[in-house]
């Protein structure tokens, strides 16, 4: 679970029936970096990323020097903080290619500590992967309160069967369903999905100069179908308060696809949102809604905003490689 300070509510990050949002449109649009708005979901997917304790599997608590993984244990005792650790994924979930693992502890961990904390969260894939851990400094968290794993490759393969284990105190099944990446092109107002089955063009309609929409790539935190967004918790007045359709979330800071009424007469042609992707209300947001996933990708280019940051949702992948393990105590490491 996170605070959402500006709202004075707790959310849960993934997944939760309330959650932050930032302001939407006075008719149009949607995120500001200024704060997050107040958003309440109805007719929430059920399967979404959770914040459920993984079950308990004993790991190497009967001195044999293995870990129940088949590996070596790891030579420095486990540390304490992992008992109160959360997962953001749920047991046995299907996630998109873009998804890190990602752990958040309710206390910040010390920088000397944080190796342990990596070596003791063992990360096995069907595909031997190799990757990392990396320290994120979360939007709504402390230094050290929030760790991710991803490939050194650009995303995971598609099909590949995951366990996380957090130590001796459980672990965490998923597996990586299809590839979608979408290309949202601001100078162009074009949305571009890829998947496995082909390529769609979209028309779209994003941020506004001066409120223009994040660049670089976000993931997919989750989606609702019907949410309540508020003007008034982001300094924007009464300007609009109101249910909107079709939401798909992609920052903390509370960017959004979603549809939008202008888009049916913007889209492909004008930028008038407050920083969301605006889509039409001929079944084209619905359609988009229905197709993606938690942890799929979603790429804005030629935008004039700062490019996301790591910690805002899952915005990983903005960090280059050697980037990465600048902030990874462990390093690389594989994952058969």
């Amino acid at each position: 679970m996170y605070l959402d300070r500006s709202a004075g509510r707790t959310a849960g990050r993934l997944g939760a029936a309330v959650t932050a949002c930032v302001a939407l449109f006075s008719a149009a649009g949607c995120s500001t970096d200024g704060g997050t708005g107040v958003r309440t979901a109805a007719d929430a997917p059920a399967a979404q990323a959770g914040t459920a304790p993984a079950k308990a599997t004993g790991a190497d608590k009967g001195g044999t020097g293995r870990a129940s993984d088949g590996r070596p244990a790891p030579a420095v005792p486990e540390p304490a903080v992992l008992a109160h650790a959360t997962v953001h994924v749920t047991d046995g979930q299907t996630v998109g290619v873009g998804l890190p693992i990602s752990v958040t502890f309710p206390e910040p961990v010390p920088a000397a500590g944080r190796k342990a904390v990596e070596d003791w969260l063992r990360v096995q894939t069907s595909s031997g992967t190799a990757g990392a851990w990396s320290w994120v400094k979360d939007r709504n968290l402390l230094d050290g309160q929030r760790v991710d794993f991803r490939p050194d490759t650009t995303y995971w393969q598609p099909g590949t069967r995951i366990t996380l284990r957090v130590g001796s105190h459980g672990e965490r099944h998923f597996t990586i369903g299809r590839s979608l990446v979408a290309t949202v092109d601001v100078s162009r107002h074009e949305m571009t999905v890829r998947t496995e089955g082909g390529t769609r063009h979209i028309p779209v309609t994003t941020g506004k100069p001066g409120l223009d929409t994040w660049k670089g790539t976000m993931v997919v935190m989750d989606k609702q179908s019907k949410i309540l967004m508020d003007s008034r918790t982001v300094g924007l007045g009464a300007e609009y308060r109101g249910d909107y359709y079709w939401a798909v979330h992609l920052t903390t800071s509370g960017t959004y696809v979603h549809q939008n009424p202008r888009a049916n007469t913007e889209a492909g042609h004008r930028n008038v949102t407050h920083g969301c992707v605006g889509l039409a209300t001929d079944g084209t947001a619905e359609r988009f809604y229905d197709q993606v996933m938690v942890g799929d990708v979603v790429t804005v280019t030629g935008s004039a905003k700062d490019t996301v940051a790591a910690g805002n949702g899952y915005g990983d992948w903005n960090l280059t490689w050697t980037q990465w393990l600048a902030h990874s105590a462990a390093g690389r490491t594989t994952t058969a």
